[in-house]
């Protein structure tokens, strides 16, 4: 800056010329005020963009509050208080972790390329990369890969295990898959300006993989290694439905969800400021970038959601209010890899196969008798999985040249004539992190299950976790001056039983 203010005053001195007075000096004067005027430009610059990366925060944020109505919805009233409070338990746990080990695994630098090594604790913070805004967001990122998987768990699995499976996936496993794809040393980071795989890197924009696939997967190896809910299939093995409690609180939690949703997907952005300097088009930036994002991920959802409200209606005869809450998501969760990088009417075609991988990995999951209250990994882990292969077959040259401009002539989507290298790196990110989580979290849950940590009892199963767990039911059911109920509710302490409970009556 210094040096800048010399030339300036220089040039400006011998343009005033002999005849003015102190040229020099008012040179100098002028130039201060230049500089001035671009150091409060600068800092406008910044303050605009980290209140933009906040209120992002904040929507991604409130997405919580739209799991836990979810959550709360999905399971039967006996277990609803227990649900809510493991959503509180995701983010308190998690914002705690995250900030000792998490954002330094994730996003600490300079690192390798498998795991960060800086910025533990948030110490030397902020950074010339990193504000204490970036940090928040990310904490918001890393509790909603949690949240997916105490859906997939839920009304079965012991408070202990919360605490330690969520503490571990937010404070080490998520952060490592998000070092990746989304720091710039990760190995397969988009955002890395040399060495990037297969000359592209992953283009998974809000987390398609990195959010939803880990989460669901996490829950995967969750429900999978802790059984069925007691009576979700009969001796048969033919499935018995075992409906939420209030579709209310359902659809509730999805609109709060897509609500937080244009957090999640415009928000990756990070920074609404910045022009565009290949086009000549002054109302065009990234502002329009993040307006499109919102567009894509909107049309994805929209059409996913009435893909399966009618394909269920074709399966079962009904028009099921649940089911299509669940469309919705699974387009979201499909779309966010891309939503950057594609046009519009690619989105109608992700939300729409979208769907049909929700209703196939339904049929799956009934076939092989695997329980998810919330369809939590079919929903994110499948229809995450098809969103990263949605994004190596239609991200377009143009925008992947806008919103990763590290790179020239970088790969694109294989149907947009790009070829096909960014759809092999999409398919390492495919297998790697079903290896890593597969690798971390199976480990974690099968040894909470030997120890008699993971599952309850099947006297506390049928009594619901309500009772027995937390001291009484989430819903008040008589009045409190009801003569019948003047002595209330006497609540008993049940210890695990030391057998594993059958699933099958």
């Amino acid at each position: 800056m210094a040096a800048t203010t010399m030339t300036c005053s220089a040039g400006l001195a011998q343009m005033l010329g002999p005849n003015v007075a102190n040229s020099t000096g008012a040179a100098d004067f002028i130039c201060s005020q230049f500089d001035t005027v671009s150091n409060n430009f600068s800092a406008t610059q910044y303050a605009v963009d980290n209140t933009y990366l906040l209120f992002s925060a904040y929507l991604v944020f409130s997405m919580q509050l739209g799991f836990a109505m979810l959550c709360a919805g999905s399971v039967r009233a006996k277990n609803t208080m227990n649900i809510m409070l493991t959503n509180v338990l995701d983010a308190a746990a998690g914002g705690l972790f995250y900030y000792l080990f998490g954002f330094a695994f994730a996003f600490g630098t300079p690192s390798n390329g498998f795991i960060g090594k800086h910025n533990f604790a948030l110490k030397s913070f902020p950074t010339n990369n990193f504000d204490y805004s970036y940090f928040l967001y990310q904490w918001a990122f890393a509790i909603a890969a949690a949240g997916i998987t105490s859906g997939s768990i839920a009304e079965r699995t012991q408070f202990v295990a919360y605490l330690i499976y969520s503490s571990f996936l937010t404070g080490f496993v998520y952060p490592v898959v998000s070092h990746w794809f989304w720091s710039g040393d990760g190995w397969a980071s988009a955002t890395k300006s040399s060495d990037l795989l297969f000359g592209s890197g992953v283009i998974d924009f809000a987390g398609s993989g990195v959010v939803h696939m880990v989460g669901g997967i996490a829950g995967l190896w969750g429900a999978y290694i802790e059984g069925p809910r007691i009576g979700r299939f009969d001796h048969s093995g033919r499935g018995i439905s075992l409906r939420g409690h209030s579709a209310s609180l359902v659809v509730l939690g999805t609109f709060l969800l897509w609500f937080g949703w244009y957090g999640f997907n415009p928000g990756s952005f990070t920074k609404i400021l910045s022009p565009y300097t290949d086009s000549s088009e002054v109302y065009y930036g990234q502002w329009t970038a993040i307006g499109r994002t919102a567009v894509t991920t909107t049309l994805a959802g929209c059409t996913a959601a009435l893909t399966t409200l009618f394909g269920k209606r074709i399966l079962s005869g009904h028009w099921n209010v649940t089911d299509v809450c669940n469309g919705l998501l699974g387009g979201f969760a499909a779309i966010t890899a891309g939503c950057s990088v594609v046009e519009p009417w690619a989105a109608i075609i992700c939300g729409f196969v979208a769907a049909l991988v929700l209703i196939g990995c339904n049929k799956l999951a009934e076939k092989f008798k695997y329980d998810d209250p919330l369809e939590a990994a079919q929903l994110h882990g499948g229809c995450g999985t098809w969103g990263v292969i949605f994004t190596a077959l239609f991200a377009t040259d143009k925008y992947v040249r806008e919103v990763y401009p590290s790179k020239p002539n970088r790969p694109y989507g294989l149907f947009m004539g790009g070829g096909g290298r960014l759809l092999a790196a999409h398919v390492i990110q495919i297998l790697v992190i079903i290896g890593w989580v597969s690798a971390t979290m199976g480990p974690l849950f099968y040894v909470l299950h030997k120890l008699k940590l993971l599952r309850i009892s099947s006297d506390d199963e049928m009594a619901g976790m309500d009772l027995t767990r937390h001291g009484g039911f989430a819903y008040v059911y008589h009045d409190d001056d009801d003569s019948d109920q003047k002595n209330g509710i006497k609540l008993r302490k049940i210890e695990p039983a030391a057998a594993t409970p059958n699933s099958n009556v």
